[in-house]
Order: structure tokens, then C-alpha cells, then sequence
């Protein structure tokens, strides 16, 4: 069982937990405060069905563009649809909130997540080179939110 449900800063250490081992260059606990109080941020958590977080993702929006700033899975919980829900709960609520297109950066070499990205429906917009702290490119995706589309179906 997952639940997915806003972020709250009860659940920051385990974000914490979770984005040190994610990231080479993981955010800071006052980025994720930043983000929890921005209007124009709603982070969400995935939970088991222990209570624990297997993982999150920080979408906001400006105007009518939603954007993907962070999106992690705990290790142990890889591999089993959580990025994907999470990934589709963000698009939905960005949705609701007036998003027409949703837009990430993604390294690379990072293939699990391209794929996955791919399979949701986002398309290659472009490339940042050198993106990256170790040199490393960054590509750039976009999904286009279409008015008929039921978003629990598409992703």
C-alpha cells in the first residue's frame, strides 16, 4: 500500500535520509523548508504501508508551467511504481492548480529515470551542458498537460 500526501516538516529527516543517498549534491534541510513554505510549491511524500517515506518530489508552479524540482526513491524501494505515482500525483496537482506544461532536468546517465519520464509521456526538449557539478549534461523534458486528458489513466 502507498499513500501519497503532502510533505510536512515532521518528515524531513527521512527526506534528508533519503536525498544524502541520492544525490551527490543533495539539497540542503533549508532548501526543503524553502519549499514547504512557498506558495508556489506543494512537496509530496510516499509512504508504505508502515508510515515510512519511500520517497518524494518537490513540483511547483509559475503561471501556467509546472516544474519538477526534485524526485527521489529510497534505495530499498526502487523498482516498484513509486516514482511513477509520484511522478503522476505531481502532474495532477500541477494540473489542478493551472499547469499547462511540466518540465525536469534529468543527468544523462541517469536511464532508470529517463525511461521512466519517456514512458509518462514527456519529450526531449533540449540539452545543458556541463549542467552538472562533475561536467555532466543535463537533459530537458516536457510534458504538455492536454485539457481531455484523465490524468489518473495517463500516468
Amino acid at each position: 500500500m502507498l499513500i501519497i500526501q503532502r510533505m510536512t516538516s515532521r518528515d524531513l529527516d527521512e527526506v534528508m535520509a533519503i536525498e544524502s543517498k541520492s544525490f551527490s549534491r543533495p539539497w540542503t534541510r533549508e532548501h526543503f523548508i524553502e519549499e514547504l513554505d512557498s506558495p508556489r510549491s506543494r512537496p509530496l511524500v510516499a509512504r508504505t504501508g508502515d508510515g515510512g517515506i519511500a520517497g518524494y518530489i518537490c513540483p511547483m508552479i509559475v503561471l501556467d508551467e509546472g516544474e519538477i524540482l526534485d524526485v527521489a526513491v529510497r534505495h530499498d524501494c526502487r523498482g516498484r511504481g513509486i516514482g511513477k505515482a509520484l511522478v503522476g500525483e505531481a502532474i495532477h496537482e500541477l494540473s489542478l492548480r493551472g499547469a499547462r506544461t511540466v518540465c525536469l532536468e534529468v543527468r544523462v546517465s541517469n536511464l532508470s529515470a529517463l525511461e521512466l519520464y519517456r514512458k509518462l509521456g514527456f519529450r526531449e526538449t533540449g540539452r545543458r551542458r556541463g549542467y552538472y557539478e562533475n561536467g555532466e549534461d543535463a537533459i530537458l523534458m516536457e510534458y504538455t498537460i492536454n485539457d481531455s486528458e484523465d490524468l489518473g489513466d495517463a500516468v
